[in-house]
């Protein structure tokens, strides 16, 4: 197709009141009726190398949120599995940050050990009920309170998620107590929300400006709403619906974009508002889909800034999931949108975080792989690893495998 033909499709779609998605060179169809666009997820990509490299010493890895540095671009995402106030500590003291669930576990039970208990040793087929149940006990603002305290008692930055109908209630209780970063996050984040009863949606602009402390927001995939949030004064846009180790959203609601697709597309927005701002924009932050080194190399040469993981980090020794990883939507009362999987405990969190490795699948020493990555492809930093070259490559991850695929070694494993 021409790009005159190209462009006379998109008029007409226009004309006929189809979306057309952005790019020429995107254009697709799935029918006569219906226009659309390839998209790509981490493993139909690769990184080139050119013509500089570096001493992996030299890579500068870190990032900024607020006024918040950080050592590392890794955030532990605000899973049950994943973290609780020993998991943020250690965590915050490796140089990331964990965020913690303030509608989960750890604030509807005073002593969660038989909470988790139950959740880690139901079997399959009962342990979605066994959730609804755990998790229909009422949230305790106390348990708020007292979590994000014995956060800061161990001397690190604390972090807490809530979603954004009860941001307004639990967030000024979080930020008493001591909370430094809030992360406002649904499954999906639009800058509108038309509701039957008139209830208001919460307006993030106002709802920044009074809290007082740095906000994230998530979860988007597109450029329209990156820019749009963007726009509300966040310190931080989580990009990512359904790539989840535990999330069952795509099969549920046949909604998401491929990763790779999503975080190049939120950060064009990204661009776009720095170019308006003068430079300044919000952290990106690719939340999900990232197992192994190589998927959180390839997020941040796609555009993002850090990257929020979950299930690597749940095999943590200092993870409190004990070997098991749900998804925030599982104990949902109406419609589960998650499940629990056994991802089993392979190492402390330094060690998956800084190594040395002792597995040769890319789940530990994640900070080697990405500066080893950066340095062979010379980027310095963060900003320079943005702007390497990616190549589509379906076949990246089989091309001459076949014998670890065989027998289910290193890149093999299943």
């Amino acid at each position: 197709m021409s790009k005159n033909q190209a462009m006379t499709c998109q008029q007409s779609e226009q004309k006929s009141g189809t979306a057309w998605p952005a790019g020429l060179s995107d254009i697709l169809r799935i029918g006569k009726g219906k226009a659309s666009r390839r998209a790509y997820g981490f493993d139909e990509i690769a990184l080139v190398p050119g013509s500089v490299t570096y001493d992996l010493e030299l890579c500068d890895i870190s990032c900024q949120l607020g006024k918040h540095k950080f050592s590392m671009p890794i955030l532990a995402s605000a899973m049950d599995s994943v973290v609780d106030a020993n998991m943020a500590a250690v965590m915050g003291k490796l140089g990331g940050l964990a965020v913690l669930n303030l509608q989960g576990l750890q604030t509807r039970y005073e002593n969660t050990d038989n909470a988790y208990s139950k959740v880690t040793s139901c079997d399959n087929q009962s342990f979605v009920s066994v959730m609804q149940e755990l998790y229909s006990v009422p949230i305790q603002e106390r348990l708020i309170s007292k979590r994000i305290e014995e956060i800061k008692a161990k001397d690190v930055l604390a972090a807490a998620s809530v979603t954004p109908n009860v941001a307004e209630k639990y967030g000024p209780i979080a930020v008493k107590a001591g909370c430094d970063i809030l992360v406002v996050q649904s499954t999906v984040t639009g800058v509108k929300h038309h509701s039957a009863s008139g209830a208001p949606n919460l307006d993030l602009t106002k709802f920044c400006q009074q809290i007082s402390i740095p906000v994230i927001v998530g979860n988007c995939v597109t450029y329209e709403i990156a820019l749009a949030l963007m726009k509300t004064g966040v310190a931080g846009i989580l990009v990512g619906i359904g790539p989840g180790a535990a999330c069952t959203s795509r099969s549920v609601l046949g909604i998401g974009v491929p990763m790779a697709t999503a975080i190049a597309d939120c950060a064009a927005a990204a661009a776009e508002f720095a170019s308006e701002h003068g430079g300044q924009r919000p952290l990106l932050i690719a939340d999900g889909g990232m197992v192994v080194g190589g998927d959180i190399c390839k997020a941040i040469a796609c555009g993002a800034d850090a990257v929020m993981i979950g299930s690597p980090l749940a095999r943590a020794k200092e993870a409190p999931g004990r070997g098991f990883h749900w998804g925030m939507a599982t104990p949902s009362p109406v419609l589960p949108r998650g499940t629990r999987i056994k991802v089993g405990t392979t190492g402390t969190l330094e060690q998956i975080l800084l190594g040395p490795a002792h597995i040769d699948d890319g789940t530990q020493n994640l900070i080697g792989a990405l500066k080893t990555s950066m340095s062979t492809l010379g980027a310095a930093n963060i900003a320079e690893m943005q702007q390497v070259e990616v190549v589509v490559a379906p076949s990246i991850l089989t091309e001459g495998k076949v014998f670890q695929n065989a027998q289910h070694l290193g890149m093999g494993r299943s």
